[in-house]
């Protein structure tokens, strides 16, 4: 009888083969060439360039549009990112019974790394040769620390009325729960828009005096960023290898469309932002004329 143990090492290549075998060669290249297209559709959108990315990084904005911006992004994808990679696990049972037996489990796999990331599960054994990690480190509540440090009170987070534009990013994103192709493409988005805002946030938080040298901004950020301790690309890179298994040719357009549509949303959501914190730039340059 062959033996049951297998090579556990390299777990990210291996489920990646499984899902690439579960295809006919020819549809996973069709498949592949059409996320390449779409990915490259992404970086020539307007979001993938909004001037909000230049203003962040110049660390031109004050503590309080920074304090709004950071309520506005938590309700438009801090609280619901891995609620969206666990609907994207339960509907991964839509490829039964088009695919083999057991075709979800590759793709499964792959959005749990991601989830142990977000839940602070950390590589490697703990002292008893268990799992390493603690829920205290979870991207969320570390996101919460972060308002913390901006002096944002649990009751202004409890009271906080989003902008239209942070409810749309949210709502878009949570009305594709139901179906696998759409919340795994809008993932795939929501990573690469975590990819492009992610160091101009921190570096707009720095500048206005909040320690980013540990935390969420520790772990969120470009991977290859070597002042932070990230895993996005991996993660975005997943999550277009888990549609690229999952797509049809018939749902090629309206794929495309949804995901250019995200894509708009986000594009409004930081215009929406830039045009607050001028206003709220103003409204304090106002005040302290007044006040001399």
């Amino acid at each position: 009888m062959p033996s049951l143990m297998v090579d556990l090492d390299q777990p990210r290549k291996k489920a990646i083969a499984i899902m690439r075998a579960s295809l006919p060669d020819e549809l996973w290249r069709r498949n592949e060439a059409f996320v390449e297209h779409l990915r490259k559709l992404i970086a020539e959108h307007p979001v993938a360039r909004h001037s909000a990315i230049q203003v962040l990084n110049d660390g031109g904005l004050s503590a309080q549009a920074m304090r709004t911006i950071h309520l506005e992004y938590r309700h438009a994808i801090v609280q619901i990112f891995t609620d969206a990679l666990l609907a994207a696990q339960l509907q991964s049972r839509q490829l039964e019974p088009r695919l083999r037996p057991g075709a979800k489990l590759a793709p499964r796999f792959l959005l749990t790394l991601n989830d142990l990331d977000e839940f602070g599960f950390r590589p490697g054994l703990d002292a008893d040769g268990y799992y390493r990690g603690n829920p205290t480190y979870a991207h969320y509540p570390l996101f919460e620390r972060v308002l913390d440090d901006y002096g944002i009170s649990l009751l202004e987070r409890q009271t906080y009325a989003p902008s239209s534009n942070a409810r749309s990013v949210r709502e878009f994103l949570e009305h594709s729960y139901g179906n696998y192709l759409d919340v795994t493409v809008l993932l795939a988005a929501a990573e690469e828009e975590v990819i492009l805002f992610s160091p101009p946030l921190r570096q707009a938080t720095k500048a206005v005096g909040v320690d980013v040298g540990d935390g969420y901004y520790y772990v969120h950020g470009v991977s290859q960023d070597e002042t932070a301790e990230a895993a996005d690309d991996d993660h975005e890179n997943d999550l277009w290898l888990i549609l690229t298994q999952a797509l049809t040719p018939d749902q090629y357009p309206r794929v495309q469309a949804l995901c250019m549509r995200y894509c708009d949303l986000w594009s409004n959501f930081w215009t929406h932002q830039l045009t607050m914190a001028h206003a709220t730039s103003h409204s304090e340059a106002s005040t302290w004329a007044k006040a001399v």
